[in-house]
């Protein structure tokens, strides 16, 4: 009898394999091999996760995943590297005068010299390879200023009293640290408001517009601040030529309609650009989702458009889609993600986790934005020093002005499982929409050919994820409310 059941079972397994070798498998069906699958191949692949309780940040698996088939999943994710989308250029979040002030004052130089080589390093940290500067001041500033500030009966048209000093104390000598621990980092500049004397409300703040008559002035501005920072070995990456400039904000800030930003652009900004070599990048709108039509009346206009390199967003209002808006219209010009910012009004971490991973890691480069930027680098434990803007928000790390305790936030974990993996020069490649699914997910190929995939579980439950990369396969129970990064060596 049992000799009879040993034979039995052999016919039907010879059988089983006969049929799992002529079927014919749809896209998300991988045939099992004879051995059904049971001998595991040792595998490349890193993990790296987050938990939505706090207890995992950016941990890594001790063990490399295997490379094994299985028929046993919630979810496929197919990853075409033939497919590629638009090249990366970095990851970080804006290096303000109140950020640059926090870490100046609040830490000793070794506490300063390690933050910086948590915030920058991407061997030792989360590679943060972009940052966002203020040109001036801006609600996250010590005071209101700018690079020239006269009186009202003093005008300087050609910015003969430009000084950059002002930033000589905290902001300067802190970029040049950070160049030095990364010397491929770019920098993009966004100015809060031209100097009073050059607008109309005579005013730095409640918005304002610039005069009509001062537009070469503002655009030689622009020429000084570039030179004056390549003087300090600072090299400006790309500028933006307002921020939120919908917005009359009652801090530092001006209004510039999208017919402005264009004649600024093309008569005079673009022009000067070329007269001194300019090769800062001029980026428009800077400004939320919700509208489209501004950027896009600017990039219709074709010698305004020989000048820009992009399109910059923000994550206020709106819907992420809007970026693709806009790359479908021009799609041989860049989108940016340069602004969202945590805060006191959003403190629930997995919430965090899941809404900037589906908006922002995930949402942001899946519609084509080249960067993801978050609002302030550092804050203190008030959210500050704040300079009439946000009361409650929240910095990438939270540095206390007592204890000199630092904390890194929810967006310190964030941008770490994209920005420490994802290189600079990266391009978003292949996958499918899965969101519908609870998992959200984007990929990237590196130059060295290493694979990033980034992806979250929206789902409370364990979800089986099943990744497919050319011949190979790994599986992951990504557990609910997980953010992981996988790293597939070429």
């Amino acid at each position: 009898m049992v000799i009879k059941k040993i034979n039995l079972l052999l016919a039907t397994l010879f059988i089983t394999s006969i049929l799992l070798m002529q079927c014919s498998c749809g896209d998300d069906e991988i045939p099992v091999p004879p051995n059904n699958g049971n001998v595991d191949i040792e595998g490349k692949v890193a993990v790296w996760r987050s938990d939505k309780a706090g207890l995992l940040k950016l941990a890594k698996e001790s063990e490399l995943l295997p490379y094994e088939i299985t028929t046993d999943f919630d979810v496929n994710v197919s990853i075409d590297d033939g497919t590629e989308y638009q090249v990366m250029e970095g990851f970080g979040a804006a290096l303000t005068g109140s950020s640059a002030y926090v870490i100046q004052t609040h830490l000793e130089e070794a506490e300063q010299d390690q933050l910086l080589q948590d915030l920058f390093d991407a061997e030792n940290g989360i590679g943060i390879s972009f940052i966002r500067l203020t040109i001036g001041a801006s609600d996250f500033s010590l005071s209101d200023f700018t690079y020239n500030d006269l009186s009202v009966s003093q005008p300087d048209a050609p910015q003969d009293n430009f000084d950059l000093s002002i930033e000589d104390e905290y902001l300067i000598p802190l970029l040049q640290k950070i160049i030095a621990i990364n010397p491929e980092i770019k920098i993009m500049a966004t100015p809060w408001s031209a100097p009073a004397w050059m607008k109309e409300n005579e005013s730095l703040k409640n918005g304002g517009h610039l005069k009509n008559d001062l537009q070469e002035s503002y655009a030689t501005y622009f020429v000084k601040y570039i030179q004056a920072m390549a003087a300090k070995n600072i090299p400006i990456h790309s500028v933006t030529i307002q921020n939120e400039p919908l917005y009359a904000a009652p801090y530092v800030s001006m209004e510039m309609s999208a017919e402005e930003q264009k004649v600024f652009i093309r008569d005079y900004l673009g022009p000067q650009f070329e007269v001194n070599n300019i090769a800062t990048k001029v980026i428009i709108y800077d400004h939320n989702w919700d509208n489209v039509n501004y950027s896009l009346s600017i990039l219709n206009d074709a010698t305004a458009k020989d000048y820009i390199e992009g399109t910059a967003f923000h994550c206020y209002a709106g819907d992420v889609s809007a970026m693709s808006q806009v790359h479908n219209v021009h799609p041989n010009r860049g989108i940016y993600f340069t602004e969202c910012s945590g805060g006191d009004f959003a403190p629930d971490y997995a919430s965090n986790l899941s809404w900037n991973t589906e908006n922002l890691i995930v949402g942001a480069t899946r519609n084509w934005s080249k960067t993801v930027l978050f609002w302030n680098l550092a804050l203190d434990e008030n959210s500050g020093p704040q300079n009439g803007g946000c009361q409650d928000c929240r910095g990438v790390v939270t540095i206390n002005s007592v204890t000199k305790a630092i904390t890194k936030n929810e967006e310190y974990v964030l941008l770490g499982h994209i920005s420490k993996f994802v290189k600079p020069g990266a391009k978003r490649i292949e996958t499918p929409n899965t969101r519908g699914q609870e998992i959200s997910q984007a990929a990237f190929k590196n130059a060295d050919g290493s694979i990033v995939v980034v992806a979250f579980n929206h789902n409370s439950e364990e979800q089986k994820v099943r990744f497919q990369y050319k011949q190979d396969v790994f599986n992951y129970k990504i557990e609910g409310g997980m953010l992981a990064t996988f790293i597939i060596e070429d």
